[in-house]
């Protein structure tokens, strides 16, 4: 196996030099997940949780990622500081039990992010209030204070989304998060409806009859219940800060084509398996051409030829029916290098899958499931994204729908000498417009007698938070210039400095 893996990874570095550097986009949505729901930071520690979560960001780091997704509420629960739910027991291995010694993840991770120039994403449940492995609940625990306003389906406790109180609270979830902590943007992922289990019928026909009027089926109004959650989140977060991002994640099959052809016509892809549509209840599709989600995020997991759910299929249908927002594939780091390519069974399907995304219009990006395959460089992944696909920055691309002006450029940037070296300092324009606010900068670094080009991101020496940069002892002679980013990632005019 390792030999495989070996093999797979120099195959990746010598398709570099027919594709792999000369298509790097010099702006690309590169992102990453990490979850807690699967107990990998149960009853961990403090130090040794922040430990391994400097090991995946500084992994994803090296690959260039810039945008993390990090799930802070699982089950109605927090993995940071909430007045309304109970601290998570993935954190402290017991619910409502504070971590100890006492710490914020979200607070400390988005400080992390920013610092390595990446995006913080905080990543809710909205339905899920209890998982099947959790045994006792707190008693703070929503549930626990107003059992009537669930339904349980299985093994799982679940908000019940017919209830018009439940989507208010959840908003009020979301109020606290987003006015409280410097997210980058609020995520929701794939779990609306439950999934179905065979025979277990979900228990809403009494809400249904109380709340269904004007619905000519109950699967009509659970469309419309969740629709309503994901706009009413979108108008929460763009009351209370505009710049912040929603985003959802959803399963990677909207809709089977005959089951879509029997739909009134709703598009389909060629595919056998699971739905939102009528399994999850969730139109994506509506989301997106009503504007009420800023990106999309489909779970596209599967393998190119897989049976049931082919993903070639699956992306050129997604990159077809679903650009009216930024577009990003949600990526298998395990199935992908596992998957022989189809057409060389020597290498994975790495190349073949970052292709796909390249060439086809609306994507712009990928989110890697998940992060720890990534730091424990699992099939090679790491290296190949470093080397191959992702050697050099990328900018997040721009939401024009929400902001498109630039921030102004800044202003006395030099080089000054100080007892550790050279460094590029620079100054920002102040602003009251939180939106064009400076709070990245891109570091152009060109060689002496080098045109000057922005648009190549292998010119790209850094993207950083500061006001300052080290310059390379072995720089003497480069020019640099520097521009500034606002929350949207706008760019501005650049600063020339020579060294």
């Amino acid at each position: 196996m390792v030999r495989k893996f070996l093999i797979v990874a120099l195959a990746s570095l010598m398709i570099n030099n027919v594709w792999g550097e000369s298509r790097q986009p010099k702006r690309e949505f590169r992102g990453s997940w990490i979850q807690c729901v699967n107990g990998q930071f149960q009853g961990m520690g403090r130090d040794m949780m922040q430990a391994t979560l400097r090991r995946h960001l500084d992994a994803l780091q090296r690959c260039h990622v810039n945008a993390v997704f990090f799930q802070v509420r699982p089950e109605a629960d927090a993995l940071y500081c909430s007045q309304l739910e109970p601290w998570s027991r993935f954190l402290s291995g017991q619910q409502g039990v504070a971590p100890l010694p006492y710490w914020d993840p979200l607070e400390w991770m988005i400080e992390e992010c920013h610092s390595r120039g990446m995006e913080l994403h905080a990543w809710i449940n909205p339905y899920r209030a209890k998982t099947a492995g959790t045994m006792e609940l707190a008693t703070t625990h929503p549930y626990v204070e107003h059992p009537e306003n669930f339904f349980r389906y299985g093994k799982l406790i679940l908000f019940n989304p017919g209830l018009p109180e439940n989507r208010d609270y959840i908003c009020e979830v979301v109020t606290d998060i987003v006015s409280r902590y410097d997210v980058d943007g609020l995520h929701m992922d794939d779990y609306f409806y439950p999934y179905p289990e065979a025979g277990v019928q979900i228990p809403d026909q009494e809400t249904f009859r109380q709340y269904g009027a004007g619905f000519s089926s109950i699967q009509d109004w659970r469309r419309d219940n969740v629709s309503r959650l994901i706009h009413e989140i979108h108008e929460t977060i763009k009351r209370i800060k505009p710049w912040v991002k929603f985003g959802v994640s959803p399963f990677g099959i909207y809709h089977n084509l005959p089951e879509a052809v029997q739909s009134q016509g709703l598009p389909g892809s060629d595919t056998r398996g699971l739905q939102n549509y009528d399994d999850l209840y969730a139109d994506v599709l509506q989301w997106i051409n009503q504007g009420w989600v800023d990106y999309n995020i489909p779970q596209i997991y599967w393998e190119i030829g897989h049976k049931t759910a082919d993903y070639e299929t699956l992306i050129r249908w997604w990159s077809k029916y679903a650009s009216g927002r930024p577009l990003i594939i949600g990526q298998d780091v395990e199935r992908t290098v596992k998957a022989a390519d189809l057409n060389n069974p020597q290498i994975n399907q790495l190349p073949e899958k970052m292709r796909l995304q390249r060439s086809l219009p609306g994507i712009q990006g990928n989110c890697l499931w998940y992060s720890a395959a990534v730091a424990n460089n699992t099939g090679n992944i790491a290296t190949a994204l470093e080397k191959v696909y992702q050697p050099c920055p990328a900018l997040v691309p721009t939401m024009p729908f929400k902001d498109n002006k630039a921030p102004k450029k800044v202003k006395g940037a030099k080089i000054i000498d100080t007892r550790n070296g050279r460094v590029l300092v620079w100054l920002t324009n102040d602003t009251d417009d939180e939106m064009q606010r400076a709070v990245r900068y891109v570091i152009y670094r060109f060689e002496k007698g080098e045109r000057i080009d922005f648009a190549n991101p292998k010119n790209i020496a850094t993207i950083t938070p500061h006001n300052y940069w080290t310059v390379p002892a072995s720089d003497r002679g480069c020019t640099y210039v520097v521009t500034a980013l606002d929350r949207m990632w706008n760019e501005s005019k650049g600063k020339k400095v020579k060294n």
